[in-house]
């Protein structure tokens, strides 16, 4: 099966700084995959490089085939690590935004999710609380029927009720001929949803593998992998 996310050479250099060096790696539609590693480790550049919001340095990056810009946008549904949504919007006024923007976002399916979660589409984005905001912003990302779904940090800085409904909604909404990458340091809460990970540190990938691999040839959870691997 062709990749829908690969890597080759690929490094990213901010300055004197370099984020990501000779990353290779390969995701095929499908997978549910953790991007796993220490907080400045490069997880947030590789996604970024991945939307088409950095350029590389060295190698390339592709996505279905082609490298990062216009038509690939079409592809990806990115979900930042920061607050993206404009305050004074509400949730309607966002719906009507990214079925403006993006020609495979299915409204009824957001207004569905909305329902289900008792959230006022006229309620602005400034009247919600942390929790919920979340929850839109996932809500909006994963409306959109994309072949690869980036999420940074989704689950971060949320209770753990909002991050069962969070999971949940990522299993149960995206296209399942797409990958899912999931960046997060809260590798517990993900585990049970992960087809594989990619664990990063330094900007290199350490380690490419399925979660059932590592579990049968470490003997212990992908958590514990982890808490070993990068123990202080």
């Amino acid at each position: 099966m062709a990749a829908i996310l690969e890597c080759t050479g690929l490094g990213k250099r901010y300055g004197a700084v370099q984020a990501l060096e000779n990353v290779n790696l390969s995701i095929e539609p499908g997978r549910v995959v953790g991007l796993l590693g220490p907080n400045g480790s490069g997880k947030t550049t590789l996604l970024k490089l991945a939307n088409g919001l950095l350029t590389p340095n060295e190698g390339e990056l592709r996505i279905a085939g082609q490298a990062p810009g216009p038509k690939t946008r079409a592809l990806v549904s990115y979900l930042p690590d920061k607050a993206f949504l404009a305050e004074w919007m509400s949730a309607r006024q966002l719906m009507d935004f990214f079925g403006d923007f993006y020609a495979d976002f299915d409204r009824a399916k957001a207004q569905d999710m909305l329902g289900r979660l008792g959230i006022d589409e006229t309620m602005r984005i400034r009247q919600m609380s942390k929790g919920t905001r979340e929850k839109v912003q996932l809500i909006l990302v994963m409306s959109r029927a994309a072949k690869l779904y980036l999420l940074d940090e989704p689950i971060g800085g949320v209770d753990p009720a909002t991050r069962d409904y969070i999971l949940d909604t990522i299993i149960r909404n995206y296209n399942p001929e797409a990958a899912v990458v999931i960046s997060t340091h809260l590798i517990a809460d993900v585990e049970p949803v992960l087809d594989e990970v990619v664990l990063i540190n330094g900007g290199h990938v350490v380690l490419q593998s399925s979660v059932d691999d590592i579990r049968t040839k470490y003997g212990r959870s992908v958590d514990g992998y982890f808490r070993e691997v990068f123990r202080c």
